[in-house]
């Protein structure tokens, strides 16, 4: 048993030493010590949208609760780090306070920011510099890549429109994903591989809901929540008359599928 003292109440340095303590070579934890940065990456994933759900959920006792297990996450990192002598969880505290202060010159300094836009103005502006992002390439390239698909296509155009790439209304940018549409029906009326064309229009989506001032990756959420509410209330309706859903005919299924929506569209007002 190794030594460490309870008490009823811990603070974020208690955290740092209890994983330093799971991760020692003699009398750690099997598991936490077998971990690297690749091995735990998913973990880091999934705890971040529990946390997400938490709030989505609007229960704070359950975002409380995951935004420890997330904590976890970046103490454990940062202790892998430690037992290497690259960093360690101050220095990752201290890095982000140093940025927080460099990034609000208009509350830490004498720059004027009166509306939330400036403020993000100012905050892009000096990030940019400080990251030495002077081309649409270093920008573009900034991007992550393991963003979802969706958020990083509408990050990386956003990077875009600044050097004339990329609609700027909602007009043009519906045009351009009939445009794209219209592609797609090509490729398959021809028999090609539609991938790239798929991807083309999931594309032009993404700048479409950017020019409406919507996130593309919330909105297909939503869409993906009202179509599982959905089925679920056609597996009602088909249980309310002692079948089950596979069981209806096609005619069946469009009234049900229907009734659904207009209930939905009741419960909203």
């Amino acid at each position: 048993m190794v030594e460490f003292v309870q008490k009823p109440r811990y603070t974020a340095q208690d955290l740092v030493r209890i994983v330093a303590l799971l991760r020692q070579p003699e009398g750690g934890c099997p598991w936490d010590k077998a971990q690297t940065h690749a091995s735990i990456r998913q973990n880091f994933i999934e705890e971040t949208y529990e946390a997400v759900e938490a709030i989505d959920l609007g229960d704070p006792e359950l975002l409380q609760e995951e935004l420890g297990d997330v904590l976890l996450q970046v103490a454990l990192h940062c202790q892998m780090e430690a037992e290497r002598g690259a960093f360690d969880f101050d220095e990752v505290c201290n890095g982000i306070c140093q940025k927080l202060l460099y990034r609000h010159p208009h509350v830490f300094g004498d720059v004027a920011a009166a509306t939330p836009d400036e403020a993000l103005r100012n905050w892009e502006q000096l990030k940019n510099t400080e990251k030495g992002r002077a081309t649409a390439a270093s920008r573009l390239d900034s991007v992550p890549a393991s963003l979802p698909a969706l958020m990083r296509a509408a990050k990386t155009q956003k990077r875009a429109v600044p050097y004339g790439f990329g609609c700027t209304d909602p007009a043009a940018a519906l045009a351009d994903l009939e445009a794209e549409l219209a592609e797609l029906k090509a490729a398959l009326a021809a028999g090609q591989d539609p991938e790239a064309e798929l991807g083309d229009v999931l594309f032009a989506a993404a700048g479409l809901a950017r020019t409406l001032g919507a996130e593309p990756e919330l909105a297909l959420s939503g869409a993906t929540g009202r179509f599982k509410e959905r089925v679920k209330a056609c597996e009602r309706m088909a249980a309310e008359r002692g079948s089950g859903l596979e069981e209806l005919t096609g005619p069946e299924r469009a009234a049900c599928w229907k009734r659904a929506k207009l209930e939905e569209q009741s419960s909203k007002g």
